[in-house]
This record gives structure tokens, C-alpha cells and sequence, in this order.
């Protein structure tokens, strides 16, 4: 699998097949043609999207919005190339691949003068895009870390799910967790899993891992979409089979239906909700101040889109601390990240 592919596994799934999908929509802008590219359909893509469609709705500024057919970059410029083709002038886009992205960025820009800003994710250093806007997924690895450790008290044992350890993102999150851990004396991972790829992969996986430690896992930290589902799924399994009053404290990652309903059974005891309504709005505001004759501040490219912890306590409220995180950096473009 490429890095990309594996990239979206670990924020926010697993890859599947489909039709390109194209829309458009608000008033047209002659100056600016911008258009958002997911490389496949995804439950995180269509969040983002919802993102796009705000920006499109309260800036009144025409986005094709365009998801691709599979997590090839050979797919991707071949859809990004025929929308340039079209007259695009400002793209947001996950990259399917962080060092191939580049290539295709570089073409686009001394060709046709096209800003790319990337969403999600982020190409190989030093890239050829303009900006980044994504989750700081170390720092919420981390997050999760701290929460599992708080939650056991400040010492056990500590099942690490991981996904792809291909993907730079996964490596990330690993050494977030990690670097977390070693604060810790009385805190060790007694077992890390990785390679998941599917939902079903998380549920074996974890399975095995849980029956082989059977009563010395103290918590459980998933830090990608499918593992977090698979994880859900796995523990109310295990209660059930085990009878036994121990509780696992498990934090996860994305607010998947299951994983919600998960912490409201007390499955689950928090997840690390990203903000990907902030991906596609925030990327799009960035391609609008580019148009305009506003340029990055130097030194300034990388944008953390933030994240919440989401618990029982907050788990009604969460979302619109999310949408305050957006305003916020939004409001701040023009004077903390960009220059005219």
C-alpha cells in the first residue's frame, strides 16, 4: 500500500472503491477556481466535505468538490492534471502519497500557477505546498496516552493498537504514546499491535493480544478509525465472555457511531475527536487569502487544526467546541499565519 493509503488508514480508516464523484456549488468567483480532491471515498472525506460546504455556503465562492477512485498518486494527478486543465487555480487536497504529491504540486504551480494547500495530511519535506491544515497527531496521541494513563490510576500495563507502521503518521502516534509512557515509572505497554488494516484485522488482533494477557491489561489506547472500532466491538465481547469487574480503560480516536456509543455504555471511556470540518473549511479560507495576494508569513506552514477529548461529560458539547476551534483559526488567518 502506498504511504498515503496508509496515511488515511491511520487518521481515519480503511481504503475503498468508487466512481469519481463530482459537484459544485455557490456563486462563482472569475478570479478564483478552486476545487477540493480526496483521492477515494471515506467516512473522514465526507466530514471534511461538510467543512467545504460551509466555506462554499457563508464566503459564496464557487468549490468543485471531486473524490477520486482509489489511493493511487498515478490517480490522483491524472484528476488533479484534467481539473488544472479546467481552469483550477487553488486546490485543497489529501495527498496519496507524501513524496509523489510533490512532484505532481510542483507541476501544477510552475505551470499554471496553482496554490495547493494540503488537508489531512501532509507531503515529504520540503513540500510543495503552500500550507498544511491537519490534526498534530503526535500531540494527540499523546493526549490519548495521558488520558489512559490519568484513568489506571498513574501505573499498569498498556495495550498500544496502532495501524499501518508504514505510514509517517502511525510513526508518530507511536512515538507520541511512547515518549508519554516513558514519564511514567509505574506505566509500561505490555504489548503493541500493528498492521491493521481492516476492521476485521482490529478485531482479531485485539482479540488475541487480550486473550494472551488475560487480566494484565490495565488500558488500551487506539489511535486510528478502524482500531478504535474494531477495539469497541472487542471489549464488549470480552466483558461479556470474561464475567469478570475489571475494567480496561480505552481511550480511541474519531467519533465513529459505534465508538460514540461505546463510551456511552462505559465500553469506551474517552476518544480524541479531530476536527475534519475544520480540514476542509480552514484549507479553503487559506486558498481564498492566497487568491486574494496573501502569502504564508515566513516560517509559517504548518496549521494544527486542533482536537477535543470527548467523554461522557462532554460528549453533547464536544462538537461545538470543535466548531469554536475553527472560528477561532479562521479569524486569526490574516494576522497570525498570513501576510499581504
Amino acid at each position: 500500500m502506498l504511504v498515503a493509503a496508509a496515511l488515511l488508514l491511520t487518521a481515519c480508516g480503511s481504503k475503498g472503491d468508487a466512481k469519481d464523484t463530482v459537484t459544485s456549488g455557490g456563486k462563482k468567483n472569475s478570479d478564483l477556481k478552486m476545487a477540493w480532491f480526496a483521492p477515494a471515498p471515506h467516512p473522514y472525506f465526507e466530514e471534511v466535505q461538510k467543512g467545504v460546504e460551509k466555506f462554499k455556503e457563508e464566503q459564496g465562492v464557487d468549490v468543485i468538490i471531486q473524490i477520486g477512485p482509489d489511493w493511487t498518486q498515478a490517480s490522483e494527478n491524472e484528476k488533479v492534471e484534467a481539473l488544472v486543465a479546467q481552469g483550477v487555480n487553488a486546490l485543497s487536497i489529501y495527498p496519496s502519497d507524501s513524496s509523489g504529491a510533490n512532484g505532481l504540486y510542483e507541476e501544477i504551480g510552475q505551470k499554471a500557477g496553482v496554490n495547493v494547500v494540503n488537508f489531512g495530511s501532509d507531503t515529504s519535506a520540503p513540500s510543495a505546498a503552500k500550507a498544511a491544515v491537519a490534526t498534530d497527531v503526535k500531540q494527540a496521541a499523546a493526549d490519548a496516552a495521558e488520558a489512559v494513563i490519568k484513568g489506571m490510576g498513574g501505573k499498569g500495563n498498556i495495550l498500544n493498537v496502532l495501524e499501518v507502521l508504514e505510514d509517517p503518521n502511525t510513526a508518530l502516534r507511536k512515538e507520541g504514546i511512547e515518549e508519554t509512557v516513558a514519564k511514567y515509572p509505574d506505566v509500561k505497554i505490555i504489548q503493541e499491535i500493528a498492521g491493521i488494516k481492516t476492521q476485521e484485522e482490529a478485531v482479531s488482533k485485539i482479540e488475541s493480544a487480550l486473550s494472551a494477557n488475560i487480566g494484565k491489561v490495565d488500558g488500551v489506547i487506539c489511535t486510528g478509525l478502524v482500531t478504535s472500532v474494531g477495539m469497541t466491538q472487542t471489549l464488549s465481547d470480552y466483558y461479556e465472555k470474561q464475567g469478570n469487574d475489571k475494567h480496561i480503560y480505552a481511550v480511541t480516536i474519531d467519533t465513529d457511531e459505534g465508538v460514540m456509543k461505546g463510551i456511552e455504555n462505559g465500553i469506551i471511556d474517552a476518544t480524541i475527536a479531530q476536527n475534519p470540518i475544520g480540514h476542509g473549511y480552514i484549507s479553503c479560507m487559506l486558498l481564498k487569502y492566497l487568491g486574494e495576494g496573501y502569502k504564508m508569513k515566513e516560517g509559517t506552514y504548518f496549521i494544527n487544526a486542533g482536537n477535543v477529548l470527548v467523554t461522557k461529560d462532554n460528549i453533547s458539547t464536544y462538537a461545538a467546541d470543535l466548531e469554536k476551534v475553527t472560528k477561532d483559526i479562521a479569524d486569526k488567518l490574516t494576522t497570525e499565519y498570513l501576510t499581504k
